[in-house]
């Protein structure tokens, strides 16, 4: 079982992923920030009706979202005590990035990419602790695993409730998701502004175990 800590934690970190996704997928019209099966699915539809800037923009988000996957781990890994720190100091500016060249005028094609890029490095800000991934920008692993858990949980052979610990970073996503769309509608793209805090808090809390340790 993952420590309640962590898991809320985790929860949080997931949470910021889905509010930012949302406000990507709504500036996109229709593209994701962080699921890109979604995208993957959308520009091979795209190719195949020959909707090329679709699937150009499909294609660059997932090649952003790579790029920030290789990055992010390769900070992670460079220094394993101050790793976590780097990482999620990365995605805060990433975050900050994409609001900045909004308010530059920059257009949600071009803006929005950098999203990607910081969904990208987020899913190595957090190790796994226990069976649960935290703080991913992704679940439907998640809720595979969960499945998985509860199927295993019936027949005794893992804690009975471990499957929940991987639903709650479910509703995490859902949660910031609903409440990123419920606050673009407020107040636009400045609605960016709550996860780029969410993010600085969590940089500040690794500097400050990195320094601690």
């Amino acid at each position: 079982m993952t420590p309640a800590r962590h898991l809320v934690l985790g929860m949080v970190l997931t949470g910021a992923a889905g509010f930012v996704d949302a406000i990507g997928f709504i500036e996109l019209g229709g593209f994701f920030t962080s699921f890109m099966s979604g995208n993957t699915t959308q520009g091979g539809a795209a190719l195949v009706d020959g909707a090329w800037p679709v699937v150009g923009l499909t294609l660059s988000l997932v090649v952003l979202f790579f790029i920030g996957s290789v990055l992010g781990n390769l900070l992670a890994f460079s220094n394993l005590r101050w790793g976590p720190a780097t990482v999620s100091g990365g995605v805060t500016l990433g975050v900050a990035g994409a609001l900045a060249l909004v308010l530059m005028g920059h257009p949600p094609g071009q803006s929005m990419l950098v999203l990607a890029a910081a969904a990208g490095a987020q899913n190595a800000i957090l190790p796994m602790r226990g069976a649960v991934r935290l703080g991913a920008t992704f679940v439907t692993g998640t809720l595979y695993v969960a499945g998985q858990d509860l199927a295993l949980a019936l027949k005794g052979k893992v804690p009975p409730w471990r499957w929940a610990q991987h639903l709650a970073i479910w509703l995490g996503l859902l949660a910031g998701a609903i409440i990123g769309a419920w606050l673009y509608s407020l107040v636009g793209i400045y609605a960016l502004v709550l996860p780029i805090f969410v993010y600085a808090a969590f940089t500040t809390g690794h500097v400050w175990a990195a320094r601690r340790g």
